[in-house]
């Protein structure tokens, strides 16, 4: 029998999602995310970086304002409003402690209860690999949801005013193959389409479909591939990490 997938917990106020590019969190679960903010819980968004290396036809200079732009148009459509940069180079984000200081001082200053972020690992099942970009990003925030409540790992951020916050209970990481939890995807699945939608620069390089028809389909296949475990209903998966 086909173990099925527990709920994701209820009782949070406010999540932090971390990733590392425009689109990234549009792909994997804003129809989660829209369920979360209309039952009135908070979600700020992290970008490693502005995307600005993800179109061939774009130089980056140009690229990145655009692609930010899109980004918080993205967002809005899901209900946050809360959507920071922190200007690591697309395609060569680097796992240290820098980038782990930067994703710690994001969750000192928002506090969060939950944190998101995309697949850490190197492939996205099978022999479907990863990018650097995200098996980084991935990596720095598992670690840095602890880092973020040591005060001797990081002393320079409360030397910033940034007070230790040692209250992540759990590390959801989606758009991975090991999934555990789930979050019913229906309610804000029309709003996961616009989301994605609003990336429309990047997908009209990326395909020669329409780019609404894309969006749906793309959302509608990984949604549904998640019923089967999630009691028949469509679903977004996460990987939940307890800390």
């Amino acid at each position: 029998m086909t173990q099925q997938l527990e709920p994701m917990p209820t009782d949070w106020h406010r999540a932090l999602a971390v990733v590392a590019h425009p689109d990234d969190l549009e792909y994997g679960c804003a129809a989660a995310v829209a369920g979360w903010t209309d039952e009135g819980r908070e979600v700020a968004y992290l970008l490693a970086t502005r995307g600005e290396a993800g179109i061939d036809t774009l130089a980056p200079a140009e690229c990145a304002p655009l692609r930010e732009r899109e980004q918080r148009e993205s967002a809005a459509a899901v209900g946050v409003t809360a959507v920071e940069f922190l200007d690591h180079r697309d395609g060569v984000i680097e796992y240290g402690t820098a980038l782990r200081r930067d994703i710690a001082a994001a969750v000192r200053r928002h506090r969060p209860e939950l944190v998101i972020t995309l697949n850490h690992r190197d492939t996205w099942g099978g022999v479907a690999w990863n990018t650097p970009d995200h098996r980084a990003v991935g990596r720095a925030t598992l670690d840095a949801a602890g880092d973020a409540g040591n005060r001797w790992i990081f002393p320079e951020l409360g030397e910033r005013g940034l007070e230790p916050w040692d209250g992540v209970r759990w590390v959801a990481v989606a758009g991975t193959d090991r999934p555990t939890h789930a979050v019913a995807a229906t309610p804000g699945f029309e709003r996961s389409v616009r989301s994605l939608l609003a990336h429309r620069t990047y997908i009209e390089v990326l395909t020669d479909e329409d780019p609404e028809a894309y969006c749906r389909t793309f959302l509608t296949g990984t949604t549904e591939a998640a019923a089967e475990r999630f009691g028949g209903r469509p679903a977004v998966t996460f990987e939940l990490f307890a800390r």
